[in-house]
């Protein structure tokens, strides 16, 4: 797919992702799965398919036999993916694409179980059946291709940094060498870092959450991830951390499906491509709340 989204646009959807952080208040999270009855309140309500013509997918065919879906989520994302703790209400874009992927196989949202993956297990939780789809901040490369499918893209951000508030050594992706960077094990940022920065030390958590909570302590100078994932952090502490620099990478985000279940891509992808003001309505209604407009990309072939 060819990328149309140029830094400055990459940099505009993260901050927006940082504006609905900071409308929408966010307090800690928890690692536990969830269940249907924590679904977002406040997000769009979908109207659930009947009689879903999908044939040749033995996903769907589980699906429809259980009358249930199990999807694979973040929870430690503000914005995107996120368990509050207290009232146990799911919220975020990721979130609401999950729900509104599940009503067009004809699934309700009090019929998801969502589950808390770390990104290190992505793939083998769908290999193993543990989880029928993926939607949690999970980007599509060949390397992953070749473990597990994927429909979307249904957004894209890019790789950025945050540091702490008094940081003034770093300020780009320039001035990582010698530096312990922080990001989640089994993540496309921490293996771009690996790749290629040679000079820069790592450590790796489960969660991203982990990784703020290293750099406030000062174990570690940098956390990396998706921009629009930590500016989200950075909204919940601005006196204590912030993003620098640009977006040094194109990431799209895509719904991790068991590997050769092609029927369900294809049925998925053209959920996403017919259904472009349903898509319009969640981001305004989650990562779009301080009114920047960015667009729908379209789906890989």
């Amino acid at each position: 797919m060819k990328n149309f989204f140029n830094r400055k646009s990459l940099s505009v959807a993260a901050v927006v992702a940082a504006a609905a952080l900071a409308l929408s208040g966010c307090g800690g999270g928890t690692d536990s799965p969830g269940g249907g009855s924590s679904d977002a309140a406040a997000g769009p309500a979908f109207e659930v398919a009947k009689d879903v013509a999908l044939t040749g997918s033995p996903t769907f065919d589980k699906i429809k036999s259980s009358g249930a879906i199990r999807i694979g989520v973040k929870e430690d994302q503000p914005g995107l993916g996120y368990l509050d703790a207290a009232t146990g209400e799911r919220t975020g874009f990721d979130i609401e694409i999950a729900t509104w992927m599940a009503a067009s196989l004809g699934i309700a949202k009090d019929k998801i179980q969502f589950k808390a993956i770390p990104s290190a297990n992505r793939e083998s939780a769908l290999a193993n059946g543990d989880v029928d789809l993926y939607v949690g901040t999970y980007s599509i490369t060949d390397k992953r291709k070749k473990l597990v499918d994927f429909a979307g893209p249904y957004f894209i951000t890019g790789q950025g940094l945050l540091v702490k508030k008094d940081n003034a050594d770093i300020k780009s992706e320039k001035d990582l060498t010698g530096k312990n960077v922080c990001s989640a094990t089994g993540s496309t940022p921490i293996q771009n870092i690996k790749e290629n920065f040679p000079g820069v030390k790592t450590t790796e958590f489960d969660i991203y959450s982990k990784c703020v909570d290293a750099l406030i302590a000062g174990t570690v100078d940098a956390v990396t991830t998706d921009q629009a994932i930590l500016l989200g952090f950075a909204s919940q502490q601005p006196d204590k951390i912030k993003v620098v620099g640009e977006p040094f990478t194109v990431e799209k985000y895509g719904i991790g499906l068991p590997l050769g279940d092609t029927a369900l891509q294809t049925f998925l992808n053209k959920t996403l491509t017919d259904g472009g003001a349903t898509w319009t309505k969640i981001y305004d209604d989650t990562l779009g709340k301080s009114g920047t407009k960015v667009e729908q990309p379209a789906v890989e072939k």
